[in-house]
């Protein structure tokens, strides 16, 4: 290994960015299942908005907390450029955390978790398209198109069909599709985060003020956990770590590398969360979720498999 690709950070080797984004996206797929057992758990029904709220903002206010409290025991820079760029950390936090996860648990109280985890896949193709409008190491070229047009092809899949199979409805998919919109907006504003403070700490201010902007609606709702458990507290236990895990991981590669290279492994997350939903809720599993997948799994070879 020459002087050079030593002094190259982990985050920036191949091999490991494909082995950390691999890992964000193989965690990410989980949370599908996990959100669903926790609303059984707690007794968290589809009407009850508050609680799901308060859930997400328990969730996403512990792993920024965690995240800051690991970012200071390793002695991270806390300092913030400018204090102007509090505005934009904030904008962050409402579009990566509070906006992205309420339409996510508000879709996914109404839709199959495998349904939702290959139709949030549209995030994916979206940052990769806008990447390469916004960044200049981020470059179109006739991979990336075709990659993207049979990415979304897997999505369309998912309305093909009839009625028992599900159809297109706005509680369910509209909320994912938000939810999706909202997370590629986060995700492409990463890089600026990383310019305005150290990147591990914006995360874990991202998720912790997120997180409280979905608690304090929650409990102004009047929402609450009904059936608090051992089992239940080991759920959310569980999906604190996926964020923690998740994030932590993916915000820091994006921050480094072409943010199209890095985002189009989350690809594989409605894999993951399909096969694990049909497992852990023996959900059914549908033929157009198998197209889906591979459709999406598709567009990620295209565009990483090189010239």
């Amino acid at each position: 290994m020459s002087s050079e690709q030593k002094n190259i950070s982990i985050f920036q080797r191949p091999l490991w960015v494909s082995i950390f984004a691999l890992t964000a996206a193989i965690v990410w797929g989980w949370a599908y299942p996990l959100i669903k057992m926790g609303f059984a758990e707690f007794q968290i029904t589809t009407e009850m908005t508050g609680s799901k709220m308060l859930f997400a903002g328990i969730r996403f206010f512990m792993s920024g907390v965690i995240i800051l409290a690991l970012a200071h025991h390793t002695k991270k820079d806390f300092k913030i450029r400018e204090k102007s760029d509090w505005w934009y950390i904030l904008l962050f936090a409402l579009f990566n955390t509070t906006l992205h996860y309420a339409f996510f648990y508000f879709g996914l109280s109404h839709s199959d978790g495998a349904r939702a985890a290959i139709l949030n896949s549209m995030s994916t193709f979206t940052v990769v398209i806008f990447a390469c409008l916004l960044f200049q190491s981020d470059k179109m070229d006739i991979r990336k198109i075709w990659g993207c047009v049979i990415g979304f092809a897997g999505i369309l899949m998912l309305n093909l069909g009839g009625a028992e199979q599900g159809s297109f409805t706005w509680l369910g998919d509209g909320m994912i599709i938000l939810n999706a919109l909202c997370s590629a907006t986060a995700s492409l504003m990463t890089r600026g985060l990383s310019k305005r403070i150290d990147i591990f700490v914006g995360t874990g201010y991202g998720l912790a003020i997120g997180g409280a902007g979905l608690i304090l609606p929650g409990i102004f709702c009047e929402g609450t956990l009904p059936n608090v458990t051992l089992y239940g507290c080991f759920i959310l236990l569980l999906l604190i770590g996926i964020s923690t895990t998740g994030f932590a991981l993916y915000n820091k590669l994006l921050s480094c590398n072409p943010v199209g290279k890095v985002a189009i492994y989350n690809s594989l997350i409605p894999v993951v969360g399909a096969i694990t939903s049909c497992l852990c809720l023996q959900e059914p599993f549908y033929w157009k979720y198998v197209l889906a997948g591979a459709l999406a799994t598709l567009g990620i070879f295209i565009i990483n498999k090189g010239k």
